[in-house]
């Protein structure tokens, strides 16, 4: 009989209460927005893979802001596996999870963040080994009351909540024994990002990583 050897817990989870949610489509923005995300206090990055520019993106912050920590989120397939892993990501994150995509994330060795958004995922993937996860949809699924009721029946999994999740919601999460960080976009508002206004992002995201994690 072959066991599955246990996913390595994501140290990601563990640098900032909120792992910010990148959606860049011009790549000429990706080194300004990471410095000032890690300026702030937030060095754990997800770019996701919903626009063209996404691998230059984290290709460029992984060369030019190397104290950022910069990772692939929406990742679909085996494909989005290996360009991630080509432009330079350092983990990799995904809205929901198949045998063949969890296949994918183990064989890039980077610590990873697979999707989940009901009892039974979550069980699927404690029974592959994996301990640390997306909960997503976060609010549409049932939000920090519907994670707080998972906590007692499956206390090994851990959690980063993301999905509509805002600085007045994220500590609802964090206050919870199975959350280790929220991700979110609300320190990265449209309007900032069309005004290149990098001040007022590091602004945001000072205050986000002040929010409280217990314990």
């Amino acid at each position: 009989m072959t066991t599955t050897p246990p996913a390595a817990p994501s140290p990601v989870l563990d640098l900032a209460p909120v792992l910010p949610v990148v959606v860049l489509e011009d790549a000429v923005d990706a080194v300004p927005v990471a410095r000032a995300l890690v300026e702030g206090g937030l060095p754990a990055i997800e770019v996701t893979l919903r626009t063209r520019a996404a691998p230059e993106v984290i290709a460029r912050i992984a060369a030019e802001v190397p104290e950022a920590v910069v990772g692939a989120g929406t990742v679909l397939s085996p494909a989005h596996v290996r360009a991630a892993v080509d432009a330079g990501a350092r983990f990799l994150v995904s809205p929901g999870c198949t045998d063949l995509l969890l296949r994918s994330l183990r064989e890039s060795a980077l610590p990873f963040l697979p999707g989940a958004s009901t009892a039974s995922e979550v069980l699927a993937l404690l029974e592959q080994g994996v301990t640390d996860m997306k909960f997503f949809p976060a609010e549409a699924a049932g939000g920090a009351p519907y994670l707080r009721a998972l906590s007692s029946p499956l206390p090994r999994a851990r959690f980063c909540p993301t999905g509509g999740i805002s600085a007045s919601t994220a500590a609802d999460y964090l206050a919870l024994p199975n959350v280790a960080c929220v991700g979110g976009s609300w320190m990265l508002p449209d309007d900032a990002l069309a005004a290149r206004d990098w001040s007022r992002v590091t602004r945001l995201a000072r205050e986000a990583a002040t929010l409280h994690i217990p314990g």
